[in-house]
């Protein structure tokens, strides 16, 4: 075996395997996997937006992050949102546009950690963009819905079929995008950053009221950055830092390991609960102290200290939902495509690429065929906050990639779960299957979900269809708000994950999420 690729596209998962078999490590199948998604999946992803990764090199046994989030212009200021009047970011305003950061984070893995050329690692993808290809049924809905909920936006009709978004099983053409990928295959990202499409950019986004110069573009560079990590049951999990929010699933990892889950029904309200409660704790923690850490100081040894998670463990009750929850002090006297790679050699990558919300901001540079990301929308305009908007500065930013290694060291899975401030969640949901259940990675990732939603200053929790009636009926009594039975497409609040387990043996087993249009495929 030569290596496994799980996506949530089977195209995208397609073109990962034909890297694998044309001798490419996990870092060239993740890049081309993500430049298919950006074709295949494009109301969750692209080259318009940022993207994360976790490495984990088979020789050495370590484990790098890489930080491809982009930082906000330098003239989009708190005193200038105030002049314009601005309280509250509209989700898909210019203003919410970051730099992208996806292109050059294409570029830094391969830099570091890859072996083919970037020509050869972008070809499938072109491929896909010009000859066309099938839309998911899952891609397809919420394809339409990002149409809509985006409609206006300056030159969305490129990604459209006469206006209209393609159907399921119906071909689709994006010539705007293969120019784009063809331009940075020959040219590298400075025919992003400093070239004609990242004057397009800046073209676009004054012209819809943004302020992000060529400047701003031209500065940007990516980060590698010390991956953060505890253990759990004897394994190490392991996070990209802040600005991202992998922090909250290793604060509920912690409070998690101080409780007996073994055992438990996995869909039975104990287990619920205590899993629901050490999200609102760790979430409590991190939706304070997440920033970017470059401009606000953010604590996090002493936030993933055991110590700390015995003292903040105290605040969950077995029997009754916790009535309102804030930061802790730990300092004494802070829409998405998910995809895996596991090679041959044992090498794995856990990236992750988003748009933010459907389309982003549904903004397109004319002619380029990609949208540009509203992850400026996670900015605080309090400037009190650690988050708050300011020149330069990334936001807290939602997409994470996972990885567990062995306490020996050596690999045993890259995972995630898309989807949001479902991300964490996913992650701690899929964990504890894995460990406290001994599940295989299909299995963990297909049985029914929570996720916890702040509404109206309440707390609710809304169970995946298949959570039994009696769970339902005890998590209410315990004081949850609960939304029962959600079903259908709406089932996408749940996120969607892909993991690859390497057994000791370098035997490998997939589980790609079914919430999804993809699949895991070994080579």
């Amino acid at each position: 075996m030569q290596g496994m690729v799980a996506s949530s596209q089977r195209a995208a998962t397609n073109v990962g395997v034909g890297i694998l078999r044309a001798g490419g490590n996990a870092a060239d199948a993740a890049v081309a996997v993500a430049a298919a998604l950006n074709v295949t999946e494009p109301v969750s992803t692209g080259i318009g937006g940022d993207c994360f990764a976790l490495y984990y090199d088979a020789a050495t046994r370590a484990v790098t992050a890489l930080n491809g989030s982009g930082r906000a212009p330098a003239r989009l200021t708190l005193e200038l949102l105030r002049d314009q009047q601005v309280t509250a970011l509209p989700p898909y305003h210019a203003h919410t546009v970051t730099v992208p950061g996806a292109c050059a984070g294409w570029f830094d893995l391969i830099a570091r950690h890859g072996t083919l050329p970037m020509a050869t690692i972008l070809a499938p993808a072109i491929e896909l963009a010009e000859a066309g290809f099938a839309v998911g049924e899952v891609a397809a809905f919420f394809w339409a819905e990002g149409l809509v909920s985006q409609a206006g936006a300056a030159n969305l009709e490129e990604l459209t079929i006469g206006g209209r978004a393609p159907r399921a099983g119906e071909q689709f053409r994006n010539p705007g995008l293969a120019r784009t990928l063809r331009a940075i295959a020959t040219g590298g990202p400075d025919a992003f950053y400093r070239g004609e499409i990242g004057a397009a950019i800046v073209s676009v986004i004054e012209a819809s009221g943004g302020v992000m110069a060529a400047s701003d573009l031209a500065a940007h560079t990516s980060t590698w950055d010390e991956p953060i990590s505890t253990t759990y049951r004897g394994m190490r999990v392991w996070e990209c830092p802040p600005n991202g929010q992998g922090l909250t699933a290793l604060l509920a990892l912690n409070l998690l390991e101080g409780f007996e889950l073994a055992g438990q029904d996995p869909r039975g309200a104990d287990r619920v609960h205590l899993l629901v409660e050490a999200l609102r704790v760790a979430f409590a923690d991190t939706r304070w102290y997440i920033a970017d850490p470059r401009v606000s100081k953010v604590p996090v040894a002493e936030l993933l200290s055991k110590d700390y998670a015995a003292r903040r463990r105290a605040l969950i009750d077995p029997t009754r939902a916790a009535k309102a929850l804030t930061h802790g002090a730990p300092v004494a006297g802070s829409d998405t495509v998910y995809f895996c790679v596991v090679d041959g050699r044992g090498n794995a990558c856990s990236f992750i690429n988003s748009n933010y919300m459907n389309l982003g901001t549904g903004i397109v540079p004319k002619g380029w065929g990609f949208t540009l990301q509203n992850r400026g929308h996670n900015f605080s305009l309090d400037p009190r906050h650690p988050n708050a908007l300011a020149p330069g500065k990334r936001p807290y930013h939602t997409i994470i990639p996972g990885m567990m290694t062995r306490d020996d060291g050596s690999l045993y899975a890259p995972f995630g779960v898309m989807g949001g401030f479902m991300q964490p969640q996913g992650h701690v949901q899929v964990v504890v299957g894995l460990f406290d259940d001994d599940a295989a990675p299909q299995a963990a990732v297909e049985r029914p979900r929570f996720c916890i939603e702040p509404v109206d200053g309440a707390v609710q929790v809304r169970l995946e269809e298949g959570m039994p009636e009696a769970t339902v009926a005890a998590l209410r009594a315990r004081g949850h708000q609960v939304v029962a039975n959600v079903a259908g497409f709406e089932r996408a609040v749940f996120g969607r994950g892909q993991v690859i387990r390497r057994d000791p043996d370098g035997r490998l087993v997939g589980g790609s999420d079914p919430r999804a249009d993809g699949e895991a495929r070994a080579t």
